[in-house]
């Protein structure tokens, strides 16, 4: 069952599910989930293998982080793929799963945002691709609202998240063994 924003915005008061959520969010939410804000943009480089066991990760190079003190944002080319991570932290009971979905606003610019589930028991900062499909270049201000975060009850035991990506990590340092 999907959580409406009033359990949620109880939850973020009693077990911060949420953390450094937006006011605009917290006062005045939309829908049945709450958005979530680009806080840091990094650039990838180099070689990846992801095999049964091993994983070995591009290498990221942060370009721009948010500072809440002064606008700033970031031009995104066609064609162009980053690494981006939320401003807010999720604290993941184990009775809940979210889904990420894209503002619509970014693909009615021809950009992607590339998303996955949040898992029971992930505790970070959550981080996507972000890529510039369209023909035309695409700034976008560090601080603003790029995707929505649904939450969802779970029926029955879970498994707990216990991936190496737990607090928010955006890459490998080296070739490491897959949990």
């Amino acid at each position: 069952m999907v959580l409406g924003v009033d359990r949620i915005i109880k939850l973020i008061k009693e077990i911060k599910l949420i953390d450094k959520l937006g006011k605009r969010d917290l006062e005045n939410p939309e829908g049945a989930g709450l958005d979530l804000r680009l806080g840091e943009i990094q650039k990838i480089e180099g070689d990846s293998f992801l095999g049964i066991d091993k994983r070995d990760t591009v290498n990221h190079i942060p370009v721009a982080k948010y500072d809440p003190d002064k606008s700033n944002s970031f031009l995104i080319k066609p064609g162009d793929f980053y690494l981006v991570k939320t401003i807010e932290v999720v604290n993941m009971p184990d009775n809940l799963v979210a889904t990420v979905h894209p503002r619509s606003t970014l693909f009615r610019n021809g950009v992607w945002l590339l998303t996955t589930q949040v898992a029971p028991g992930y505790k970070g900062a959550l981080n996507f691709g972000l890529k510039n499909m369209g023909n035309c270049n695409f700034e976008v201000e560090l601080g603003a609202r790029i995707a929505h975060i649904i939450f969802f009850e779970v029926s029955g035991k879970t498994a707990s998240y216990r991936g190496q990506w737990q607090g928010g990590r955006v890459t490998t340092e080296k070739e490491e063994k897959q949990v």
